[in-house]
């Protein structure tokens, strides 16, 4: 059953046609990869998941609501969550503060301090921040302050951030970018960890050691279109893939 669904999706920014007639169907509780070479339209088709950017043309449902018109809070409170290619985090706060904050958000639409209601929910999100903590490995720092993490806990961290939302669908735009290779792994588990508990995953990755080692399903997007989808091992060595990729450089 799809979770999301893209039909006959169009942008453009003046002359240059960055998506052109995508199409797309991701299967509840999987994890679909978007692979393509720099330039594809790959952020852009992400913008349109998220409300930041919206489609020319064409239609993008979750869950069977269309999020088309609706701003990125709106999308977000229905279950979709995102992760940026550079961790957006607090680096001012604590660890506990950082996963605190977007539950509030979630629950209201943006953070602010909204009274009685919001101190007594105060040490019921606490507590859930902490559990997320611990799950993705950063309870014993849970109040060092944000901006001394390393990049590969500073993921983690976001990954917290995201999760106390509760997604149904969770978006990762290159997760892994400028991380050593055991942070990566590391990376690697978590996220695997995660699928487990049945929260779908459309994951955007140039590192094709990420890519084969999560993916279910792969959708190749090259000059703003869907060039070829498939199974992994269908997608490796494809000939429009390597073509695509100009020789197979990266797979």
């Amino acid at each position: 059953m799809s979770i999301l669904s893209v039909k006959n999706v169009n942008k453009q920014f003046g002359g240059l046609k960055a998506l052109h007639e995508v199409n797309l169907e991701i299967e509840a509780g999987t994890v679909h990869a978007i692979i393509g070479p720099n330039g594809a339209g790959k952020s852009t088709l992400l913008n349109c998941f998220v409300g930041r950017l919206d489609p020319d043309t064409g239609s993008v449902d979750f869950d069977g609501v269309s999020l088309l018109g609706m701003r990125p809070h709106e999308i977000n409170q229905v279950g979709v969550s995102r992760v940026f290619q550079t961790p957006e985090i607090f680096g001012d706060l604590t660890l506990v503060e950082n996963v605190m904050i977007p539950a509030f958000a979630s629950r209201d639409g943006a953070f602010q301090i909204n009274g009685w209601r919001q101190v007594a929910d105060e040490a019921s999100i606490h507590e859930s921040a902490m559990h997320l903590l611990e799950d993705v490995g950063l309870a014993a720092s849970a109040d060092t302050v944000a901006n001394q993490l390393s990049r590969g806990d500073k993921r983690r961290l976001e990954l917290a951030m995201c999760l106390v939302q509760r997604p149904k669908l969770l978006l990762l735009d290159e997760p892994t970018a400028g991380m050593a290779r055991a942070d990566t792994n590391n990376t690697i588990d978590l996220l695997k960890k995660i699928a487990e508990r049945g929260i779908t995953m459309v994951i955007i990755e140039h590192d094709m050691h990420v890519v084969f080692s999560l993916a279910e399903k792969i959708s190749v997007l090259a000059q703003g279109t869907v060039i070829v989808e498939g199974l992994p091992n269908e997608i490796k060595g494809h000939p429009k893939v390597q073509e695509a990729y100009l020789g197979g450089a990266h797979l």
